[in-house]
């Protein structure tokens, strides 16, 4: 039974491992847009905030993903809305092939509904069809593909591509 719980400041190095791997599989995929090298200090503010997730079976960790509450460059008007956002989904290759996003959905409605969020959203960028197949497969909705308006501060590849945005309610 796959267990989900914060990330540590110990799970870094793993975290690491598995978004190159994600960017190595990106790559051969030939994908629209393909990670960089995230900063350190990304993860580890996630990490101290809660905000960085492991699934863990047998005790090894299967996936990676983070969490916020706000993510207004990428959902300018809609981020009023009560809503948790997930990024950098990054699964372990040993692990591949067994839907984890179902599992993160499940986990994020009841982990929304607890803190009275209204929404479930996540992006990807560029016009991924496999990806955007994938998430509306697993319950989002397609809300369309997006330009950026200010992608300041934001993780590189956020920079020259559009965003493809998905949600679905909580309840």
């Amino acid at each position: 039974m796959p267990q989900i719980e914060n990330s540590t400041i110990n799970d870094i190095p793993e975290i690491f491992r598995l978004y190159r791997l994600a960017s190595d599989y990106q790559r051969q995929k030939q994908t629209v847009v393909v990670w960089p090298e995230f900063a350190p200090e990304l993860v580890e503010t996630e990490i101290a905030e809660n905000r960085q997730w492991k699934l863990l079976i047998e005790g090894k960790v299967a996936c990676v993903w983070a969490t916020t509450f706000s993510d207004e460059q990428i959902w300018e008007e809609r981020n009023k809305d009560a809503a948790i956002y997930i990024h950098r989904i990054a699964t372990n290759p040993d692990f591949r092939g067994q839907n984890f996003v179902a599992i993160i959905v499940k986990w994020a409605k009841e982990y929304a509904l607890q803190h009275n969020l209204d929404y479930v959203r996540l992006d990807t960028i560029g016009n991924n069809t496999k990806l955007i197949e994938h998430y509306t497969n697993a319950g989002f909705d397609f809300l369309g593909i997006f330009g950026l308006k200010d992608t300041t501060g934001l993780p590189d590849h956020y920079h020259n591509a559009p965003a493809a945005l998905f949600q679905l309610r909580a309840s």
